[in-house]
């Protein structure tokens, strides 16, 4: 499992645009890991999946909210990746009126999330290989701060705690 020091994970993660703008094409376009995270400071979290209760109505509202106080706070970016395509990431991020303040990364085959470590196995409850629910502060490419929920949590990875860990970074 990834761990505080540790660099992300080389690879592509994808993002889907409504809008044409330079260098992003409308639809689906790629994101390199390690170019968009290259001298920047991201807020990133991950969940199980997009248009889920606790996902939807807590973990990326929270972050849309505060988009400003992390913006005072040094951060550049927020990512949210979910093992979903960037087609649904697309709806997810209109429907939480998330374009322009937080990232809405797809995972489509999880490789990411597989290379991270933070695997979540709900094929049980027919959802297959999904993204542990975490968040991470990302200095040029190296966790700086981790927090891990535990299995049906939602203590730890919300807004509120990475926006006090960006303050204190």
């Amino acid at each position: 499992m990834i761990k505080v020091g540790d660099k992300l994970p080389s690879g592509t993660l994808m993002e889907f645009h409504d809008v044409e703008s330079e260098g992003c094409s409308i639809g689906p376009n790629p994101v390199d890991v390690a170019k968009a995270t290259a001298g920047k400071t991201i807020a990133l979290f991950a969940l199980p999946g997009a248009f889920t209760p606790t996902c939807s109505a807590k973990h990326v509202p929270g972050y849309v909210q505060h988009i400003e106080d992390f913006k005072a706070a040094g951060v550049d970016e927020i990512w949210c990746v979910s093992v979903n395509d960037a087609f649904v990431m697309g709806a997810w991020a209109r429907e939480q009126q998330s374009m322009g303040k937080v990232r809405m990364l797809g995972d489509g085959s999880a490789d990411f999330t597989k290379a991270t470590g933070l695997t979540l196995d709900l094929t049980s409850r027919g959802m297959g290989l999904r993204s542990n629910r975490y968040s991470m502060l990302v200095k040029d490419g190296v966790v700086k701060t981790l927090n891990v929920e535990a299995p049906g949590k939602f203590e730890v990875s919300d807004a509120a705690t990475m926006l006090a860990q960006a303050k204190s970074a």
